[in-house]
């Protein structure tokens, strides 16, 4: 495959999410990604597999799913580190980061993607500035999601 093509469908995020809770609550809610549609809207079904596996559908503003399969990678408590591998629509990997942070929790969302699923991969070119905003825009409802969620206890 060349190049070109590889740094087209190749996505890298990172979000930063500041939480009025504390890092072992906001770590013990993001490490339950069964819960994730609860509180996340544009997760709309997550699937247990096994203890360290799952499914995923995903879907923001764009008319499009995500079906994605979820591996843990890492799961360390006292770093505050979790991270999945992902195959599917998309395959990669992805990191939550969790810190103390003013008054409360720092959360990094991280990310790094290939996309898989061939109609996005054929609106690669014109549909890139598109799949951004859409993704910024799932991050900010994630991000108040979980903020209402850990409100409510």
């Amino acid at each position: 495959m060349p190049d070109w093509s590889r740094r087209l469908h190749h996505y890298r995020f990172r979000s930063v999410w500041l939480l009025d809770a504390s890092p072992a609550v906001v770590y013990a809610v993001l490490e339950r990604g069964e819960t994730y549609p609860r509180w996340w809207p544009q997760v709309r079904e997550v699937t247990t597999i096994d203890d360290h596996r799952g499914t995923a559908r995903i879907r923001s503003l764009l008319p499009y799913d995500l079906r994605i399969v979820a591996s843990e990678g890492v799961r360390d408590p006292g770093a505050g580190v979790l991270e999945i591998t992902l195959r599917g629509d998309v395959a990669g990997w992805a990191r939550w980061t969790i810190k103390p942070g003013r008054g409360g929790t720092r959360a990094v969302y991280e990310q790094e993607v290939e996309v898989c699923k061939p109609l996005l991969r054929r609106l690669a070119l014109l549909g890139r500035p598109l799949f951004a905003v859409n993704h910024r825009l799932m991050m900010r409802a994630g991000r108040r999601g979980l903020a209402a969620w850990l409100a409510r206890g």
